[in-house]
This record gives structure tokens, C-alpha cells and sequence, in this order.
């Protein structure tokens, strides 16, 4: 298997890296196809993330790439970063399996494509890879522990209070460009209807005013249960550090 799969990454790669044969969707696919010319019949995560495991184990270290990297950009980088986090807190999954995973992946892009539209898959992926290797989409340990059994946004204009559950768990105010404002609360209808109605957060509730809701999005995580205010107070910490929201990055 080792040896086909180093001969379809040379068949396709054109001197680009590893990384961008399995992020970019058009070298990805050619590669699957030609490990299945080759006989391979694996799934293409399993393919993708076999090629990663042979250059990581030095198996690749003669092939040098010459093509040039894509680059990243504000403008979606963010949303790259929000669709990822999305998926590990939904899915309890890791970046790797979402880019290794062809159907993820697509999905992955669709994700960050409703928050920041006009980019191309390769674009998102990219702005992952990116985030990933400068430690900027640590890993969110306690919600391994305390997983959401059910996450869920919308775009703010589209939402219907009704459609928010009256149960426990956490919740994400965010934009194209940046995470405002993260709480926990026992009942999510209550509280989001407050929030939408007049925030008790003064920076968010100047936010909404001054900016309104038309470029605003939510993240609602439902928790179980049986989960205490102890665990889901210790779940929105977590996600304070782990997203830095503007209005309550101090607490």
C-alpha cells in the first residue's frame, strides 16, 4: 500500500506539498482516483490521511516541492476558523479528520462559505491549515468531556425565536470577521430572547444597535440534561479562551 500510494502522489502532485494535494479539491480527487487505478479501494480519508502519516514517518523527505503556497486572507479566514470549530464541537472531530475526509471536507467548505460567501474551497481549507500550524485552533479539551449532544447556527435576519430549544447549554454571537460575545444559560430561549430584545452585555447590546443584526450569526452548542451549571460555566471559559470573543474576552 506504501509504495502505491507515494506513486500516486508523484503521478499528480505537479511539485506541490503533501498538505496541498490533500486540501486542494482538484489534486485530492485526482489522487484518489489514482490510487483506485492503482487498486487501492480504501476510503479517501483513509488514502488522505495515509499520505500525510508517510510524510510525517520520512518517507516523502526526497520530494521537494517547488509550487508555490497558497495564501490566506481576513476576509475568510475567520470563517474558515468558526466552520471548523463548528464541526469538532458537533461531530467531535479533529481538523485533520475534516480535511483527510473528502465529505467533510465539503462540508467543511459549505460551512464556511454561508459565513463568508465568494471563496474558493481551497481558500477556506487553506486558512485552516494555516490557523492549525500557528496554534491558533488549539484543541477544546473539556467539550471532548462534556460534548454538545446537538450544535446548530443561523444567520440572525433568518431566525425564529421559536426555533431556539428551551434547554441548557452554550451559545455564540459571531460575525464574518470575529467572535462578539459567549454565554452559557439554563434555558436558551429565555436568555437568547433577551439578548435579542436588549442585551445585558452593554458592548454587545452597542454593537447591535449601532451595527444591527444583518451581518450577525448564532452558535447554540445544546448540552445534555443531566450536564450541572458547574461543567457548562467551565464550557463557556473554554470557549472564551479558545475564541476570544470582543465583549467578554476579560472574564
Amino acid at each position: 500500500m506504501k509504495a502505491k500510494i507515494i506513486s500516486a502522489f508523484e503521478a499528480v502532485r505537479n511539485g506541490n506539498s503533501v498538505d496541498r494535494v490533500v486540501v486542494d479539491p482538484e489534486l485530492n480527487t485526482a489522487f484518489l482516483a489514482e490510487c483506485q487505478r492503482l487498486g487501492l479501494d480504501a476510503a479517501g480519508a483513509t488514502l488522505n490521511r495515509a499520505l500525510i502519516n508517510l510524510r510525517k514517518a520520512g518517507h516523502l523527505r526526497g520530494l521537494k516541492s517547488r509550487s508555490p503556497l497558497p495564501g490566506d486572507d481576513d476576509a475568510y479566514r475567520f470563517a474558515a476558523e468558526m466552520a471548523a470549530r463548528h464541526m469538532e464541537r458537533r461531530d467531535g472531530v479533529t481538523l485533520d479528520d475534516i480535511l483527510c475526509d473528502p465529505a467533510l471536507a465539503a462540508e467543511f467548505d459549505k460551512l464556511a462559505a454561508s459565513i463568508s460567501p465568494g471563496f474558493s474551497p481551497l481558500q477556506y481549507r487553506w486558512a485552516a491549515l494555516n490557523l492549525r500550524k500557528a496554534n491558533r485552533l488549539p484543541p477544546e479539551l473539556l467539550a471532548r468531556i462534556a460534548s454538545p449532544k446537538k450544535v446548530i447556527s443561523f444567520p440572525i435576519p433568518a431566525l425564529s425565536l421559536d426555533a431556539i430549544p428551551c434547554e441548557q447549554g452554550l451559545y455564540l454571537f459571531f460575525t464574518r470577521d470575529c467572535c462578539l460575545y459567549v454565554g452559557e444559560a439554563e434555558n436558551l430561549r429565555n436568555r437568547l430572547g433577551k439578548h435579542l430584545d436588549h442585551s445585558d452585555n452593554k458592548g454587545l447590546a452597542r454593537w447591535m444597535w449601532d451595527q444591527g443584526t444583518t451581518e450577525l450569526f448564532l452558535e447554540l452548542q445544546i448540552l445534555e440534561a443531566a450536564t450541572t451549571q458547574k461543567v457548562r460555566r467551565a464550557l463557556e471559559r473554554e470557549l472564551i479562551r479558545g475564541r476570544k470573543p470582543t465583549f467578554n474576552i476579560s472574564r
